[in-house]
Parts: structure tokens; sequence; C-alpha cells
């Protein structure tokens, strides 16, 4: 049983470093995309807003196929059907043709998105500690492969759509060969503790989609300042504090760079102080970090805010996709689909919200918002506290009772 739990765990990794690949791999072709298709700056942002809305449809579509037909079988078909459709971007010969093919795109990485989320709950139940953002750190391993993978090519002289073609080729074939190693059906092996397999009584049933809303509230606002880092970390140092664009462009790295480490840390914060504290003092690290860069002149301060900002968004959102997962083993798919899918959106708004109060005020001024919203997640961090969570316990030893 550990052993095949332990390749359970792997293939989750796998997947959810094929999702980051992936995605990072229509990210680096975008520029050459665009040019190619023949679409200005402001038509590629309207395109782009399908690929959102199709990743939204597809972590609905993909959380109630989960419930239904597990895990086993949505990830590996998710992940196959993503990979085959990256290369639709790179084929399309004009803005229609792209649109429809992002929208497919989309779809079809929100699906994997999801399901293999809900796996990640699955093996976390199963090992009864802590896993899930370790998983998430793994994510922006993809995107480096992506971004080699792409240098590589060019280095060949392949093109775009060759590129995608070999990429997609490859993660088909991983999508496919991985499945077996995936956990069968939608819940943890029966050996696992019984304590994390409850499901909620009929009456407990309301409070849980109350606790769903909230823990998609608080993705909504976590992720909102994702996207925002995303987006305007470099223009920040450039446009606020005059820094020239080789030191700016090391904005969004610190940032970056300081999540991934948090993420790969956080299960064994987890493990000791427990998810609602990950995410309250995690959010109120965030809040700090924004509200440094919102206020200081100096670069020097601003890069400490962004490493202060990645830092503690990093475990955020794994813990809230975990608590959506166990409050109701029965319905993890749909429950993380509801989480991930307002977070997705949030992260998608990010950008546009912050943009569009710097026709009100300055831009570092109006990262006051986000210093908002994390002082708020973290002020409501104390939903975790009542969630059906499997991570902040540890399992009872064999013959005991509960």
């Amino acid at each position: 049983m550990e052993r095949s739990l332990r390749a359970a765990r792997v293939a989750t990794y796998v997947y959810f470093v094929l999702c980051g690949t992936l995605m990072g791999a229509w990210v680096v072709h975008i520029p050459a995309i665009e040019t190619r298709v023949g679409i200005s700056h402001a038509s590629l942002g309207g395109l782009l807003v399908l690929l959102g809305l199709g990743a939204f449809g597809g972590m609905q579509a993909a959380g109630r196929l989960t419930d239904r037909l597990g895990t086993r079988t949505v990830v590996p078909a998710s992940g196959a059907l993503c990979a085959a459709s990256l290369v639709l971007p790179g084929l399309a010969p004009n803005p229609w043709t792209l649109a429809g093919a992002l929208l497919v795109f989309g779809f079809t990485n929100g699906c994997l998105d999801v399901s293999m989320n809900a796996h990640a709950v699955h093996v976390e139940k199963a090992y009864g500690r802590p896993v899930m953002s370790g998983f998430h750190a793994t994510f922006s391993v993809g995107g480096v492969i992506a971004a080699l993978a792409a240098a590589a090519a060019a280095a060949a002289g392949l093109g775009p759509a060759a590129t995608l073609a070999v990429l997609g080729a490859f993660g088909t074939a991983t999508a496919l060969l991985t499945a077996q190693s995936l956990l069968p059906g939608t819940t943890p092996p029966a050996e696992a503790d019984d304590e994390y397999t409850e499901t909620p009584a009929p009456a407990a049933k309301s409070g849980v989609r109350r606790q769903i809303r909230i823990f998609a509230l608080l993705a909504l606002m976590v992720m909102l300042g994702e996207g925002a880092a995303n987006d305007w970390s470099a223009l920040h140092l450039k446009d606020v504090l005059g820094a020239p664009a080789s030191t700016a462009a090391f904005a969004y790295g610190t940032y970056a760079t300081a999540m991934t480490t948090g993420r790969l840390l956080a299960d064994r914060i987890v493990t000791r102080y427990g998810s609602m504290a990950v995410l309250r003092y995690g959010a109120a690290t965030a809040a700090v970090g924004i509200n440094i860069n919102a206020l200081t002149p100096w670069v020097w301060a601003a890069f400490a805010g962004w490493a202060l900002f990645g830092l503690g968004l990093s475990g955020c959102v794994p813990q809230l996709l975990s608590a959506a997962g166990h409050a109701d083993p029965a319905a993890a798919g749909a429950n993380v689909s509801r989480v991930a899918g307002l977070g997705y959106l949030g992260m998608l708004a990010g950008p546009a919200v912050i943009g569009w109060l710097t026709h009100l005020t300055a831009l570092n001024h109006a990262f006051l918002l986000l210093t908002l919203m994390c002082a708020a997640t973290a002020a409501s961090s104390g939903i975790l506290r009542t969630a059906t969570t499997a991570t902040d316990r540890t399992p009872a030893p064999a013959g005991s009772t509960h």
C-alpha cells in the first residue's frame, strides 16, 4: 500500500508539472503567434479573456465529472486533451480560429487544473498529512521546462506550431502513461483512516456550502493579488520608482521565486502549526509586503516588498483548495472547482482592477486595495478552524478509536 500511495503522489507531481509546462508553452509563444496572426496587443487581450472563460467553464465541468467518474478517469483524459489542444493556437491562421483555439485550450486546461487538484486532495487524505503546497510548487517547474524547451526549439529552427506539436505529443503520452499510478476511484484506499473518509451528514451540508462560498471568496481575493503581481510588479519599479528596465524585470522574478520557495516549505509549516496559521500569517505577511510597495520610494525596499508578498501568498490558495476538497469527500471535485474557478476569475481580474484604479490614483497607491484584501483574508482565516480537513490532524495509531 505504501508503494502504491507513493506512486500516486509522484503521479500527481507529474500532472502538476505537465499542467505548468503546457500553459508555459503557450505563454512563451504568445509574441510569435501574435505576430503571425497579425493582431494588436488590444486584440490579444480580448482573446486572452476567451482563454480565461474557457478555463472557468472547464473547471466547473471537471468538478462534476470528477465526482461522478473518478479522478483516475478524468485526470488523464483532461491531461491528454489539454496536451493535444496545445497545438491549436500554433496552427490558427487568423484571429477567429485563434479565438476558438484558445477557448478549447482554456477549457481543457481548466479540466486538468481542477481534476488534478481533486486527486491531490485524495492523496493528501490517504497520507493524513499536508502535501498540497508541494504539488503547487511543482507547477512552477513546468513553466521553467516550457521556457527551456522553447529556447532549444528556437535554436533548432522549429517554429511555434512544430514546437507546440512536439510538446503536445509528449504531454499526451505522459498523461496517459502516468494514469496507472493514480489512486483508484475518487476516495482514498480503504486502509486510510476513517476520520478522513467521513461524509458530512445531511444536516451539515448547508454548513459545508457556506464554508465553500467563503473559501471561494478568499481565493478570489488572494488570486486577485497574484494576478496583479504578474502584470504590475515590473511596471511598478520602472514607472513609479524609476528603475531601469533591466532592474525592473527582476521584480516579478523576486516575487515568483519567493512564492515557489514558500510553497516548498508550506507543507512542513502546516504540519506543525496548522492550515489556519498558514492562511492567517501568510496573508498578513503579504499585506505587509504589498503595503511596503504602496508607500516606499526605494527600489531595494520594493524588492523586499515583492518578496514578502510572494512568500505570504504562497501557501494561501493550496490551503483553501485542500480545505474545500476535504469538506465533503463525496463532492470534492465540485467543491474544488468552485473555489478554483472563482479564484481564477480573481487572477484574471487583478491586472484589470489595478489598471482601472490607476485612472484615479498612482499605481503604487492602487496597491492599497491589495493590502485591504490580504488583511481581510487574514481576519477571515478562522474559517479553517471549523473546516473538515485532514491536514491539521495526524492519523491515529493502528487499533485506536476516535
